[in-house]
């Protein structure tokens, strides 16, 4: 037998987006550098090291998000529990709204996700440094 999907991703996207704040890329470029702003990095590991980085961006796989988020989670990361700013970004955009999305419904607050992702930011003349990513 085979599944019957019931919500597509691009419902789940259209949800999340009508939920969060987005920031064109020029937006979060002007954010960028900020002691008040964490920069937080959803891509896979392999795309960091093909693609590039965010100076100062936390790397967080996406898979790990709610577990680093949660101080009562074995895994959390105290970067999450600063009183700060949280732009989530992927490659694209669509990692970081439905983060940006499960975020904020965890009581995260304020965050945001950078319109296009890393993609747009690379192509719009952001920052950019090759390295191992940064931990949380």
């Amino acid at each position: 037998m085979s599944q019957t999907i019931t919500r597509g991703y691009k419902a789940l996207l259209d949800e999340a987006n009508a939920k969060i704040k987005t920031l064109p890329v020029a937006e979060a470029m002007a954010l960028h550098g900020r002691d008040d702003v964490v920069f937080v990095d959803l891509r896979d590991p392999r795309e960091l090291e093909r693609e590039g980085r965010v100076p100062g961006a936390v790397h967080c796989p996406r898979g790990m998000l709610e577990f680093w988020i949660d101080p009562e989670s074995p895994y959390h990361k105290p970067v999450f529990a600063q009183d700060k700013t949280f732009v989530f970004f992927c490659a694209a955009g669509w990692r970081s709204a439905l983060s940006t999305a499960t975020a904020q419904d965890m009581g995260l607050n304020p965050v945001a996700h950078v319109e296009g992702g890393f993609t747009a930011w690379k192509n719009a003349g952001g920052p950019v440094e090759a390295g191992a990513p940064g931990k949380g």
